[in-house]
C-alpha cells in the first residue's frame, strides 16, 4: 500500500516538470526573439532555458508554434496588467490616470515592439487563440482609458489604438543599436514618460487628425 501511495504521488511530477519546461522555454524565446530577432537559433533558446534541443521540438515542433506561443505569453501578461490596474481604478477611481500610467510602464518591459516583425511575418493575427488574445488585451485597455477618461484625467481625443501604437513604436529596437552602449530601458521609460504627460486632462494643444481606431491598427498589420 505504502508503494502504491508513492507511486501515485510521484505520477503528476514528469507532467509539472513538463510544464515548468515549457513556461522556461517560451520565457527564454520571448528573451532570446527580443535581443537577438526571429532568427535566433533554437538551440540558443533551449541553452538559455536550461533544457535539451530534443524538449524543445518536443514542445514546438517548429519555429512558427513557438513563436505563437511566445506571443500569447505577453500578450496575456500585458492584459493581466490591464486588468489588474482596472482593479485597482475600481476600489479608488481618483488613482485611475496614475493605474493607467502604472499599466504602461509594466507594458512596455514587455518589448511588444520588438516582437512586432516577428509576429507579422510568422503567423496570422486571424487564428482564433491569437484573435481571443487580442480582444482580451484590446478590451481590458479601453476599459482602463475609458475609466481615467471617467474621471476628467485622460483627454478625450485619444483612442485605445493611439496608445497601442505608441507601446510598440517606443519598444521597437532603435537601427544599428546592436553593441550600443545606450540604456535603452532607460530612454523608453524616460520617453514614455514624456507621452503619458501629453495624454492627461485638460489637453493643452489639439491633435491634428482624429484618434486612431482598432479597425485601423488590424488594417495595417493585415
Amino acid at each position: 500500500m505504502s508503494t502504491a501511495t508513492a507511486t501515485q504521488r510521484s505520477a503528476p511530477r514528469p507532467r509539472a516538470d513538463a510544464l515548468r519546461n515549457r513556461e522556461r522555454i517560451v520565457a527564454a524565446a520571448r528573451e532570446m526573439f527580443v535581443q537577438h530577432g526571429p532568427d535566433v537559433p533554437l538551440d540558443e533558446i533551449a541553452r538559455r532555458a536550461g533544457v535539451g534541443n530534443a524538449t524543445v521540438y518536443r514542445h514546438f515542433p517548429d519555429r512558427g508554434e513557438l513563436v505563437h506561443h511566445v506571443l500569447l505569453f505577453v500578450t496575456d501578461r500585458v492584459s493581466l496588467l490591464a486588468e489588474e490596474a482596472i482593479e485597482a481604478v475600481d476600489a479608488d477611481p481618483d488613482s485611475a490616470f496614475e493605474a493607467l500610467r502604472g499599466f504602461a510602464h509594466a507594458a512596455v518591459d514587455e518589448r511588444i515592439g520588438a516582437l512586432c516583425p516577428i509576429v507579422s511575418e510568422a503567423l496570422d493575427p486571424e487564428h482564433p487563440e491569437l484573435h481571443a488574445a487580442r480582444m482580451r488585451v484590446e478590451g481590458a485597455v479601453q476599459g482602463l482609458m475609458d475609466r481615467a477618461a471617467a474621471a476628467g484625467q485622460l483627454r478625450r481625443d485619444i483612442g485605445v489604438a493611439d496608445v497601442m501604437i505608441a507601446l510598440s513604436q517606443l519598444t521597437r529596437p532603435l537601427p544599428g543599436s546592436s553593441g550600443c552602449l545606450l540604456d535603452f530601458d532607460r530612454f523608453v521609460h524616460r520617453h514614455l514618460q514624456l507621452f503619458l504627460d501629453g495624454l492627461m486632462a485638460p489637453a493643452r494643444s489639439q491633435l491634428p487628425g482624429h484618434p486612431a481606431t482598432l479597425e485601423e491598427l488590424r488594417q495595417k498589420a493585415d
